[in-house]
């Protein structure tokens, strides 16, 4: 049974008032007026709007006061009139919030002051409270009073990249130590997963239940790891997440990069929608997921960087792809890249609406 099928589903009133979305709609694949459409990690990136109010403020700081969360999270929505924004946020604020000393340093991405391998580090992994990310439920109450009917996306690190982050330190191309600790003490390698799935299931109805209308759990790095591996190592923690949140009748998205060997996996284990990136068309990927899911992607991020035509031309290629879809929503295979031309997204958007309006 889907979640949005659930019984148990209880609907705040922005859930309520952003039910007939376009984005929502397809995501429970139902009919839908035009394609909906959003971008992954904060559009507002590419803004010089946001740029100015993000001036001097750390990452982390800048998640912490509902304010500025509020204003970033809107600006794309403002600009491009995307058809859902998605919080302002990183996947690291959780494990600051129970105190993990950690920091998002530029250019490079989180950095671990002391990384996490041993049994007795597992005791630094405690539960999270929402007294913990007050600042979340408040920013959320201030975003849905502006919203209106544009729904709001909540998301969350999926268990698997939080524990590449915790146990390399910080970013890694090879996660030579999260493999080490994998293979080597699988035991230790499920309770580090476990613990932070339940982490990651709080954070997530912390969302919920202050408003947020869909959910995204976000396994960048989970593409690092073989079929055969991902079923047995992590897996488990991801439908502990999903069937978590599964009783509030919102959607779940679930997405990774270069997870094209892992998408039947992936949806497997719970989503609502599954998440592609640009490496598999929209139609393939729909045969290696199954029946019973709405996809969202794909079109090349780095497309944007070409002429009007080509975005274009590639665009209808995504579009073509989607075509027969249960339920489809127009995303970048990635995200949204600092340089680019904001006012490229914007007509990407009015594109995407204009080519698929009923």
């Amino acid at each position: 049974m889907s979640a949005m099928d659930s019984p148990q589903g209880q609907q705040s009133k922005q859930q309520s008032r952003t039910y007939d979305s376009a984005f929502l709609k397809a995501c429970r694949r139902e009919p839908v007026p035009h394609t909906p459409v959003w971008f992954m990690r904060q559009a507002g990136r590419s803004l010089p709007e946001y740029l100015k109010v993000r001036e001097g403020i750390p990452m982390l700081e800048s998640c912490m006061r509902p304010e500025l969360v509020t204003e970033i999270t809107l600006q794309p929505v403002r600009r491009h009139k995307v058809d859902a924004a998605i919080y302002f946020s990183d996947i690291v604020v959780p494990l600051k919030a129970i105190g993990i000393d950690l920091d998002i340093k530029p250019g490079v991405g989180p950095v671990v002051a002391d990384p996490i391998r041993t049994r007795a580090d597992l005791a630094r992994l405690r539960d999270l409270t929402p007294e913990d990310v007050h600042y979340v439920t408040e920013a959320i109450g201030m975003l849905t009073a502006e919203l209106g009917d544009t729904p709001l996306i909540g998301f969350a690190g999926a268990p698997f990249t939080l524990a590449s982050y915790l146990v390399e330190g910080g970013p890694s191309r090879s996660h030579e130590h999260t493999k080490a600790l994998m293979y080597g003490d699988p035991q230790l390698w499920a309770d580090l997963l476990d613990r932070l799935a339940e982490i990651t299931s709080a954070f997530l109805k912390v969302q919920i239940e202050a408003g947020a209308s869909a959910v995204q759990l976000f396994d960048s790095w989970v593409g690092a790891l073989a079929p055969a591996d991902y079923r047995r190592s992590v897996m488990p923690a991801s439908v502990k997440v999903f069937d978590a949140v599964a009783g509030y009748g919102v959607p779940r998205i679930h997405f990774g990069v270069g997870t094209g060997e892992l998408l039947g996996l992936m949806g497997e284990a719970g989503a609502d929608v599954v998440g592609v990136d640009w490496r598999v068309p929209l139609d393939e990927a729909a045969r290696r997921v199954g029946p019973g899911k709405a996809l969202q992607g794909n079109l090349d991020p780095a497309v944007l960087f070409a002429s009007r035509d080509v975005v274009e031309a590639k665009t209808d290629e995504v579009l073509a792809a989607a075509k027969g879809l249960e339920g489809h929503v127009f995303n970048l295979g990635h995200g949204v890249m600092p340089a680019m031309d904001p006012d490229a997204l914007s007509r990407l958007v009015e594109y995407v609406h204009t080519r698929t309006a009923v």
